[in-house]
């Protein structure tokens, strides 16, 4: 089978990371594996198994005639059979396929805003879901709106992996006291709530002086994240909060790391998550979206509701305080990654249903 993966960037974020793993991950099973960034490159690209052929479109404008036919050589020379389309990436795919009406689309969902899907209206998506040969969703929510609104029939839940080999060889070198750290990677996005990580952040730091937050995140230099830069100012924290941005080895910061925490008013099923646990880190999570479906019992993690400060400092306190208590959370956690959001498991379940959708006609 001969697959591309197609993304708008190759910068930090949710569909971009799994992108890549897919890309990277089906290097070593099919006989040609892709990945196109569309409109920018990033430090994803640094994680690209070298194996993965790679394109970057250049892609100025909705409709770029210059890019899409770009990409329809770019099919026709390595004899592609199929695009798995992430995100709003979907839109040149079908741009493409008019083209070359054999090769089938596979389009990927990984909308962050799952809490209210009834609000969620996208003509262009509906209408192009005509020429999908099937759809992927990140979460059951998804999956269930999309066999009410999509024109696509063939539609299935796959969860996201994580790859334990990405990422660069260069360690980061963490503020803050060995032992007493707390790390957040989540983008500066008004969905992952970074308000109430510093409300909390700062009834904690007035108790435990020692302990320290750290913050890894695209940072989209925009209204959101002059309010949280200007929060962390004004709780007189800039020496127990550090924000690092965005990195392509999140792996030697979380080794150096001691508790993990997501406070996000909405999530689908969070890549920060896996990585925590993979990590053997114990974990706070607001319970939202799919967070229940990794950590299932209170033996792998604690789960909070959403915006609850109160909630979120005493489960922070909760693990200062008792060693072996992360520990064990860690490693149940970890146990659970391991076996259920594996690469390899679920690689072998899309390949088997991308099979299944072949012996239909285009």
């Amino acid at each position: 089978m001969r697959i591309v993966q197609i993304i708008d960037s190759l910068e930090p974020g949710g569909a971009e990371r799994m992108a890549l793993n897919y890309a990277n991950a089906l290097a070593n099973e099919i006989s040609f594996s892709g990945l196109i960034a569309t409109r920018k490159e990033g430090i994803l690209k640094k994680q690209m198994d070298s194996k993965v052929s790679y394109l970057f479109l250049k892609k100025a404008k909705s409709v770029d005639l210059k890019a899409v036919f770009r990409l329809r050589k770019y099919l026709t020379q390595n004899k592609v059979e199929v695009i798995h389309a992430h995100s709003s990436s979907f839109f040149i795919a079908i741009l493409v396929k008019l083209t070359l009406p054999g090769i089938k689309i596979i389009w990927h969902d990984h909308y962050g805003i799952s809490s209210d899907l009834s609000a969620r209206k996208n003509l262009g998506l509906k209408f192009g879901s005509l020429f999908f040969k099937g759809s992927i969703a990140v979460n059951t929510a998804l999956k269930q709106w999309a066999e009410s609104y999509l024109y696509c029939s063939d539609i299935i839940y796959f969860p996201n992996f994580i790859d334990a080999a990405s990422g660069s060889d260069e360690k980061i070198i963490l503020n803050g006291v060995e032992g007493k750290r707390i790390i957040c990677v989540a983008n500066l996005r008004q969905q992952k709530n970074h308000k109430l990580l510093i409300e909390a952040a700062k009834v904690i730091i007035d108790k435990y002086p020692d302990w320290t937050f750290h913050l890894f995140g695209k940072d989209f230099e925009d209204e959101y994240s002059e309010t949280i830069k200007a929060q962390i100012k004004d709780v007189k924290l800039a020496q127990n909060i550090f924000f690092y941005g965005t990195t392509d080895n999140v792996a030697s910061a979380l080794k150096q790391s001691d508790i993990a925490i997501l406070t996000s008013l909405s999530e689908g099923l969070p890549l920060a998550v896996l990585e925590y646990g993979l990590y053997k880190l114990p974990v706070v999570s607001t319970n939202v979206g799919e967070i229940y479906k990794v950590i299932t019992s209170e033996n792998e993690g604690i789960i909070i509701e959403s915006d609850n400060k109160n909630e979120l400092t005493d489960a922070i306190e909760k693990l200062i305080l008792d060693k072996k208590y992360r520990d064990d959370l860690g490693l149940a956690l970890h146990n659970r990654i391991k076996s259920n959001y594996s690469e390899t498991a679920i690689i072998k379940e899309y390949l088997s249903w991308l099979n299944s959708l072949s012996n239909f006609a285009s």
